[in-house]
């Protein structure tokens, strides 16, 4: 069987795409989620890449579940849980106690998304590079 490693990776930066035009149109919601998404799949495609599957949706725990010789910074893990909040609530209105999801996400949090997304992005990267 093929490996999809790359084709995870290009899907990633895709959808960070996604979240940039978002942000871009004000739909700062779905920015932060398809940051999230480009996220989990990046890090899905290093585990490919290294040869091994990867379930869930939750990016820090998929960070910590690569093998001991990849070696993540602990930060990149804290963004990860930045990004991991953005999953369900950006989309749902019965996360929030009251209001539709994009009346609780704006610039600020767009920003943010995107920025953590772009580094787990290019930790991915130069980790299949190697």
């Amino acid at each position: 069987m093929a490996n999809r490693a790359e084709d995870w990776l290009r899907q990633a930066e895709r959808d960070w795409e996604q979240a940039r035009d978002s942000r871009d149109a004000d739909r700062h919601e779905w920015a932060c989620f398809a940051a999230q998404q480009a996220a989990e799949k990046a890090v899905k495609a290093l585990h490919l890449h290294l040869g091994q599957e990867a379930w869930g949706h939750v990016v820090a725990r998929l960070l910590r579940e690569l093998p001991e010789s990849v070696s993540v910074p602990e930060d990149l893990i804290h963004r990860a849980r930045v990004l991991d909040n953005f999953y369900i609530p950006s989309r749902y209105p019965n996360s929030h106690p009251e209001g539709a999801p994009f009346e609780h996400y704006g610039p600020l949090q767009s920003e943010e998304a995107l920025r953590y997304a772009r580094e787990i992005l290019d930790f991915v990267r130069a980790q299949m590079a190697r």
